[in-house]
């Protein structure tokens, strides 16, 4: 007879001398393989006639789980039934403010067991919790993260504590959710799906690609890739989310901002030439980056190309067009995106606009969250705190005066934007806007060119299409040449993990 076990984070194989999936454990000789692959070797063993005894499983007891006062919009509804349909495995990507919680929790009930939600935050944390209290009233949810360790029925951990205690708690639910789950395919998250036995997994997330590949991991991770998506402008269509509107605006530096800028930039394309290296293919920065430890010239490269960015993300002439927009939108909720927190409080001490960003304590960001919601504040400035994983209230204009390429990001960001608006006075839907402030002649056009791409490349994924749907226009201010760079564009969003 056949015997399964589970072992801090693995599957013990006992009676057996080959199975898929698994490895000889010369320490106990008998096999041992990942959990997440408890469910595929369950099915191995149906599948061949072997007769097993299972002893993985160690559920927490759960309560029959129902949910109150929660409906699924139809968008919503035909996401479920299509992870139902695969085996309630797999990831389901929808965007920012279109109900990724809600459809968990409606997950939860069709489960109906004992299950883990893993966050990015001690934020979502809360908001998870908040929600799961509210609509699933029959049993305690506990939480795991923030000094809290309270294991239950349904339980919400962040990714850092569930990668703590996964071989722990790994057989103790039979489903997972994995919230922002772009997060899991990182190498140290990753561990977390290898190590929990639960059958029945979720992945929900807004931008499930990334610039490393990462995401073509979900298959063997969250036992599915996408199994359902749906685009902003769809759900814009059927007046879910707000239609929206995108803008570039771009912007002369200074002349002495010109000067040094293409100083700084001057030394270094130099300095890449004295190191062969060209930034034309995927992770040509990261070399530059690990060479800069040991190399004088790599570092000042790295140095001089942080400091042309610096200059061309901060520059003064961004503030006047700021000062522009803000004046001819008095009165519209906006949202202010910068790529640096210095940024951050010059905007907020020029403007007397509230800021937010990772040193805002958790008072002050709740009192600043709620007068935005309240009208009490009509403009908010963050850098990337309230890119994912916050609650934002509604707002109908955006503004990113700098940023990174990440698709991502801009994702995200373009998503504060998107919840269900009022109507014009003619009876038309109010539209969102999203403004890009860029430096013109600097390499932040190509920064801008590059969150374009990744939202085109979502359309075309999804629906075939050569164009996005949202209207791109283009204003121009000051020097409209090209950059003389004729690699601008081809770094990729590693470039940028210098600029924080």
């Amino acid at each position: 007879m056949v015997l399964l076990i589970y072992d801090r984070g693995t599957i013990v194989i006992k009676g057996l001398m080959h199975i898929p999936f698994a490895t000889l454990d010369p320490r106990t000789n008998s096999l041992r393989a990942q959990a997440l692959n408890y469910s595929d070797i369950i099915h191995y063993l149906c599948e061949s006639g072997i007769e097993y005894t299972d002893q993985v499983l160690d559920l927490i007891p759960s309560p029959h789980l129902t949910t109150t006062d929660v409906s699924l919009r139809d968008y919503q509804q035909k996401a479920l039934n299509r992870w139902v349909k695969v085996g309630m495995r797999g990831c389901i990507v929808l965007p920012t403010g279109a109900g990724k919680t809600i459809l968990g929790i409606k997950s939860i009930e069709r489960i109906n067991s004992s299950a883990l939600v893993v966050v990015p935050t001690l934020d979502l944390m809360h908001q998870w919790t908040e929600v799961l209290s509210k609509h699933i009233t029959n049993t305690s949810i506990g939480n795991l993260g923030g000094g809290s360790e309270d294991i239950e029925p349904i339980t919400v951990a962040t990714y850092d504590s569930a990668y703590i205690r996964a071989s722990t708690l790994g057989n103790r639910f039979s489903f997972v959710i994995f919230d922002e789950v772009h997060h899991l395919a990182a190498p140290g998250y990753r561990s977390i799906a290898e190590q929990l036995a639960a059958p029945y997994r979720l992945g929900l997330t807004a931008t499930i690609e990334r610039e490393d590949k990462l995401h073509l991991d979900f298959p063997r991770l969250v036992g599915g890739g996408v199994v359902f998506e749906i685009l902003p402008t769809e759900l814009a269509k059927s007046k879910h989310l707000a239609s929206y509107e995108i803008k570039r605006i771009q912007v002369a530096l200074t002349t002495q901002e010109q000067n040094e800028y293409q100083k700084n930039f001057g030394i270094y394309q130099l300095s890449l030439k004295k190191l062969g290296i060209r930034m034309n293919y995927h992770g040509s920065f990261r070399r530059l980056i690990m060479m800069s430890t040991k190399n004088r010239v790599a570092r000042e490269a790295l140095l001089a190309r942080n400091k042309a960015m610096d200059i061309a993300l901060n520059s003064k002439s961004k503030l006047e067009i700021l000062r522009k927009i803000l004046a001819e939108n008095r009165g519209v909720k906006t949202i202010i995106f910068t790529q640096h927190n210095s940024l951050v409080y010059a905007i907020a001490d020029e403007f007397l606009i509230p800021a937010i960003t990772y040193r805002t304590d958790k008072s002050e960001r709740k009192d600043v969250l709620l007068g935005f919601r309240e009208g009490r504040y009509l403009a908010i400035v963050t850098s990337k705190v309230l890119d994912e994983g916050v609650d934002v209230p509604d707002a109908k204009l955006g503004i990113i005066v700098s940023g990174t390429g990440s698709g991502r990001e801009f994702i995200q960001r373009l998503g504060r934007l998107l919840r269900p608006k009022l109507v014009n006075a003619d009876g038309s839907d109010q539209k969102a806007e999203l403004i890009e402030i860029i430096s013109s002649n600097t390499r932040e056009t190509g920064t801008s060119e590059r969150r374009k791409k990744a939202l085109t490349k979502i359309n075309q994924r999804k629906k075939g299409q050569e164009d996005d749907e949202a209207e791109y226009v283009e204003y121009e201010r000051g020097t409209t040449s090209r950059e003389t760079d004729k690699d601008v564009g081809a770094e990729s969003d590693d470039k940028d993990l210098m600029l924080s």
